[in-house]
């Protein structure tokens, strides 16, 4: 889907319903264009809200609905008023916080973007659980309290040659992961109850239980979805199966690890943590999580940001021309996979 998209006659209608301040990252000119070969869509036309006259107006003629961060609820009232809607492209992850049941019972086509979004949350995966490996997080404290070090020096239990590590979830983001960490010498093993052995050795991972992979890896990134059966996965009894000194991860959603558990072992100087997500979001000012040496702590930075976003776009458009040809969905959310996606 990377070649020239050619001009459709008689383009079907197209409306965006996301913060408009996203809409120059997500389409840049040449996207932009592209995007304008397909559908006819107004581009000073974005909705941050359903119930304006000109956005009623204008869901009576549209087709496709280009969503993002900042969409208002797809409600069975607003698919009333958009009686020719075939589609709804997602311009990021997740779809749960703005469209509604009634959107797969009126029989949409569905798709996100959150196989784009996984990518740069994998990469920052990437670099945590290389960066752990080493133990650069308290090694760069100890340099930084000394102001000196011996060149020569060996640092035991220090690198990343056999190490296990775990992945939690194999999510779009989580299979990212692991095939981010096949160029390195780890061994990885997996927690997905969704997954079989035959997968699994697809994957090239070790399917295990929640506790053997607590139990062994040295490092562990969360990459669950957020649901009912996840809320807390990883509690005070699993975070005490880890080993002394090991590291866990979280780029996905705060509520699958319990906040105050973590915090016990962090202040117990246990573990090591690497949180880009954590309730709430931001931190009271006073939370430990900001003091604490053993943490390495972002401000919810790992997915898309800045010229990120445009990949986002560009997966939506590609699946905007394979509609329009006709093609399936490559990314097609159904309402049986909501429990399984972020």
């Amino acid at each position: 889907m990377n070649g020239e998209t050619q001009l459709v006659p008689d383009r079907p209608h197209a409306m965006f319903a996301l913060g408009a301040h996203y809409l120059p990252d997500l389409f840049p000119p040449k996207l932009l264009t592209r995007l304008h070969q397909l559908v006819q869509v107004d581009d000073t036309l974005v909705a941050e809200r359903f119930d304006s006259p000109a956005t009623r107006a204008a869901l009576r003629s549209t087709e496709y609905l280009i969503t993002g961060w900042g969409c208002p609820p797809v409600t069975a009232d607003v698919l009333d008023a958009a009686p020719r809607l075939k589609a709804i492209l997602h311009t990021a992850g997740s779809v749960k916080g703005h469209l509604t049941p009634a959107c797969w019972e009126r029989g949409l086509a569905i798709t996100s973007a959150a196989a784009a979004n996984a990518v740069p949350v994998a990469e920052y995966t990437l670099a945590a659980i290389l960066f752990a490996g080493k133990d650069v997080f308290r090694l760069r404290d100890d340099y930084r309290t000394s102001r000196q070090f011996t060149v020569a020096e060996v640092h035991a239990g220090v690198g990343n040659h056999g190490r296990a590590v775990g992945v939690i979830g194999a999510s779009w983001i989580g299979r990212r992961v692991i095939e981010l960490l096949r160029p390195f010498d780890f061994e990885v093993y997996l927690f997905d109850p969704y997954v079989d052995h035959a997968t699994a050795d697809a994957l090239g991972v070790h399917l295990v239980d929640l506790d053997t992979l607590m139990r062994t890896c040295d490092i562990v990134s969360v990459h669950a979805p957020d649901n009912l059966q996840t809320q807390g996965l990883v509690g005070a009894r699993q975070l005490a199966l880890k080993r002394d000194g090991a590291t866990l991860i979280n780029t996905a959603r705060p509520a699958l690890v319990d906040s105050a558990a973590l915090i016990e072992h962090l202040r117990k100087e246990r573990l090591y943590a690497v949180l880009d997500v954590t309730s709430p979001e931001p931190l009271p000012a006073d939370s430990a999580l900001y003091d604490l040496p053993n943490v390495f702590l972002t401000p919810h930075i790992a997915g898309s940001h800045g010229n990120e976003l445009a990949r986002m776009g560009r997966y939506i458009v590609d699946e905007l021309q394979r509609l329009r040809a006709g093609q399936p969905l490559a990314y097609a959310i159904t309402v049986g996979d909501l429990d399984r996606v972020a």
